[in-house]
């Protein structure tokens, strides 16, 4: 397993994070039965704000299996989560705050749901909804990925977190793809549709003492937009349908007033009125039509700029030695 850790303003919770996860790894490197073990983790520097980079530095000499990963300028934490990724080796790959919200020590919960429910991708799902204790914060996070879920069909949204456990190849994978403005967790999507959550109790600490955050609105903003147009709007279509159906029922009411005019001329009452209507509509129809058109042609391009796959292969056949393990673990735990 490859553990990935993003950090921007993260010195005075670092350390916290590293010795739990090294608790986790000598508990598995103690147990000679282990089907799984901690290979790395991967400290990404976004160009910290504070005295993180040195921090990193330290922790890696520390330690041979702690790798330093330095970003050259500030990208952001979407980014260098797809960094730390892209440097990972694991079969799984765990990505993680720099806070110490997410908790190291219920990462094998993730991974028995996984291996149990033949999932490639889990996310820690907060169970009360109150990560940061402010209701603007947590609740506009909540309804604009339930409206996203909405606006795209893409059923997995809703569970978004930046607590997840991956599949080492679909991770590297998604992470290969992802460009500027792609949303990594929109992009797993097209990888895999076996995508779960297990809740847990989840709080940002750092955001409820300090109210200081790595996102200010701004970034949050932008967050937003990149999951927006890395996704493809379900109602790119309707304004297509909608222009077929105008143009067809127009084109239908010219024939009825045109075979009226022709049959009983006297039943219009304005003559020209009913055919300019008519053209107006007719026109407005297939106007309708080439905007969905190129609408659906120019949503294709975006996603196929973003790295969208064709198709993708993945071996699962390790799971089986994860679950006898987890089975085993459970039998033996009092």
């Amino acid at each position: 397993m490859s553990f990935v850790v993003p950090v921007y303003s993260g010195e005075d919770h670092l350390e916290a994070v590293v010795r739990a996860v090294e608790a986790e790894r000598a508990a598995l490197d103690s147990n000679p039965d282990a089907p799984s073990a901690i290979v790395e983790l991967i400290l990404v520097d976004d160009a910290a704000i504070d005295g993180s980079p040195a921090l990193i530095d330290r922790l890696a000499e520390s330690a041979s299996w702690i790798v330093p990963v330095h970003l050259s300028r500030n990208y952001g934490q979407h980014a260098a989560t797809v960094a730390g990724i892209m440097h990972s080796s694991g079969d799984w790959v765990i990505t993680i705050d720099e806070d110490g919200q997410h908790p190291p020590d219920r990462v094998f919960d993730l991974l028995s749901h996984a291996v149990s429910h033949g999932a490639d991708v889990v996310y820690a799902r907060p169970t009360s909804g109150t990560v940061h204790q402010k209701v603007w914060r947590d609740g506009s996070s909540r309804t604009f990925k339930r409206a996203m879920e909405w606006l795209t069909s893409n059923p997995t949204l809703r569970l978004v977190n930046s607590f997840r456990l991956i599949r080492g190849p679909i991770a590297r994978a998604t992470a290969s793809v992802c460009g500027h403005s792609t949303y990594f967790d929109v992009a797993l999507f097209w990888f895999t549709q076996r995508i779960e959550a297990v809740e847990m109790e989840l709080r940002d600490q750092r955001f409820i003492e300090t109210g200081r955050s790595g996102y200010n609105l701004k970034r949050l903003f932008a967050h937003a937009m990149r999951m927006l147009f890395s996704s493809q709007v379900r109602f790119l279509g309707l304004g297509l349908w909608i222009g077929a159906a105008l143009f067809a029922s127009s084109f239908l009411a010219g024939l009825y007033f045109l075979i009226l005019r022709i049959v009983a001329p006297e039943t219009i009452g304005v003559p020209g009125w009913t055919s300019l209507f008519t053209v107006v509509c007719m026109s407005g129809g297939l106007l309708a039509i080439m905007v969905g058109l190129c609408l659906q042609y120019l949503s294709t391009l975006v996603l196929k700029a973003h790295g969208k796959p064709t198709f993708f292969t993945i071996d699962r056949s390790g799971d089986a030695r994860l679950v006898e393990w987890f089975a085993h673990r459970s039998a033996n735990t009092p």
